[in-house]
């Protein structure tokens, strides 16, 4: 089999670490599997996309929807680097899953509007499949409406007319898209159980996704509901386009 591609964006180790053990253990995947490219700490290398089954993009502190001016140069590297590689993947349909940060890049790629409009706060959020979503062989197995761990400072606010709007909630409109056959993005994380989400709470306490005081009431409201059906993304992502 061809491996999995994921493009990492986390500049702290131990959430990076997790994360990508995380999405190895969703997906079903081991570490000669799931390439892993740390694009925080060096340029993206030459990638040839007919050597991998498919692109997973990570999570991350990164905002897309930022001013460009108040942007680190190491951000605006990175997304121009995915932004050049989404030319690609979006012209030969090429299987990708962009996850929170990831939906965010390949919203903006597309056209969306990606803005402050619609963010969560970390924690428990109801996700309802729509029609689309129920039909499609990533949400396969996955009930109609499901918990997910969120948390996010920006979201697409409005998606251009060729995206398939996949899933929502209350307090996003849209928490999942497709473009053509096989670019998918989720805005609340497939690869988190409540250990990940933890452990993210206390590495990003400090970066504006809740205020300092609360740091015992984001624990809690991370435990509020557990969640048990957003690895099966992963899973079905994988199963769908190993090759």
């Amino acid at each position: 089999m061809k491996p999995f591609l994921l493009l990492a964006t986390r500049a702290e180790d131990v959430p990076a670490d997790e994360e990508y053990a995380l999405f190895r253990r969703f997906s079903g995947l081991d570490e000669r599997d799931l390439v892993r490219v740390r694009l925080e700490s060096a340029p993206m290398p030459p990638l040839d996309l007919d050597a991998y089954s498919g692109i997973i993009i990570g999570g991350g502190p990164f905002n897309a929807s930022d001013p460009t001016e108040t942007k680190a140069a190491v951000q605006r590297r990175v997304e121009g680097e995915i932004s050049r590689l989404l030319d690609e993947v979006v012209a030969r349909d090429f299987p990708l899953l962009g996850a929170c940060y990831g939906i965010g890049t390949v919203g903006v790629h597309q056209g969306a509007i990606v803005d402050r409009t619609f963010g969560e706060p970390i924690g428990v959020a109801p996700v309802t499949l729509t029609d689309a979503g129920a039909a499609d062989p990533v949400f396969a197995g996955i009930p109609r409406d499901f918990s997910a761990f969120v948390g996010h400072k920006e979201a697409v606010r409005e998606l251009p007319e060729h995206a398939v709007l996949l899933a929502s909630s209350p307090g996003c409109p849209v928490q999942a898209f497709r473009i053509g056959r096989n670019v998918y993005a989720t805005q609340f994380h497939p690869e988190l159980d409540l250990a990940g989400i933890t452990t993210r709470i206390h590495a990003y306490a400090r970066f504006g996704y809740f205020a300092a005081d609360k740091l015992e009431y984001t624990l809690a409201a991370a435990r509020r509901k557990p969640v048990v059906h957003t690895g099966r993304v992963l899973a079905n992502f994988v199963a769908r386009y190993a090759r």
